[in-house]
């Protein structure tokens, strides 16, 4: 038994270096291809005008004006907040009606055909919408925000409802469990997962429409500035926002919500089969 624990530890020992290694390696490749693509930028940038594609330097001067001027902070402030809001309304109603129409097979056999219509409306045709009903308003980018990130979220919670072991809902049934609490102690941690996974992805698009919405329905945040900024032929500009927020999306992706779902799930690589 010592032996076999030690050979154990031995191992762990061995390994972790190795994984440390590779995610260096990995940082490495991440960071020559970033380089290969300014570099790529600014050899380009040298042979057009400015105003069609302005080279790095351009756009970090730019950069350094609208952050210097506070601009840059109050806009995506502005988006940031409404995209949060929008979506969480969004996983808040979400997750609930996700996991009713998977264990009602009438209620999801009503509603199949719904779902798909609504993933395929465009953004544009929401915002347009939004418009229509709530004015220039953040409650435009909020509502384009929710109605792009609900489907998706009920959509992936639907499906983790059909990974719930039928056998524990029929010893819920013998027992006489009552339904809620069927739903939060057998269907909602089976369902967890794939509901991290439909928000990250939600949460991905979110970032998008809400650059949509805010180009065609507000009067402050990310969108707005980019498109006074390409109204203005500010190429510079355009570059720099569209940078920031594209820095800002993949620190909040690999940052925050990557670490978070392996942590919150990393019982999974416990059970996964050796």
């Amino acid at each position: 038994m010592a032996k076999e624990s030690s050979e154990a530890i031995d191992d762990k020992l061995l390994v972790q270096p190795l994984s440390r290694r590779l995610r260096l390696g990995l940082i490495g490749h991440r960071l020559a291809a970033v380089a290969a693509v300014i570099g790529i930028w600014w050899f380009s940038s040298l042979s057009v005008p400015h105003y069609i594609l302005p080279g790095p330097a351009r756009v970090w001067d730019a950069l350094r004006l609208i952050a210097a001027n506070g601009d840059l902070w109050n806009n995506l402030g502005i988006t940031l907040w409404r995209v949060v809001v929008g979506f969480v309304v969004a996983a808040l109603v979400g997750l609930p009606f996700g996991i009713v129409l998977g264990a009602n097979k009438r209620a999801g056999e009503f509603f199949e055909p719904v779902l798909p219509v609504l993933n395929t409306v465009s953004s544009a045709i929401w915002a347009i919408f939004a418009i229509i009903w709530f004015g220039i308003s953040n409650a435009t980018t909020i509502f384009v925000v929710f109605m792009t990130a609900m489907p998706l979220i009920i959509t992936n919670v639907w499906q983790g409802t059909g990974t719930v072991n039928p056998d524990f809902i029929e010893l819920a049934r013998v027992l006489r469990m009552p339904r809620w609490k069927v739903m939060t102690k057998i269907y909602l941690p089976t369902i967890l997962p794939y509901f991290f996974s439909g928000a990250r992805l939600a949460f991905g698009f979110s970032w998008r429409v809400s650059l949509v919405a805010e180009t065609i329905g507000s009067s402050s945040g990310v969108g707005y500035r980019l498109r006074q900024a390409a109204d203005l032929i500010r190429t510079d500009q355009v570059f720099a926002w569209t940078l920031t927020l594209v820095i800002m999306m993949a620190t909040i992706e690999m940052g925050m919500m990557k670490p978070l779902e392996n942590y919150l799930f990393r019982w999974k690589k416990n059970v996964e089969p050796q």
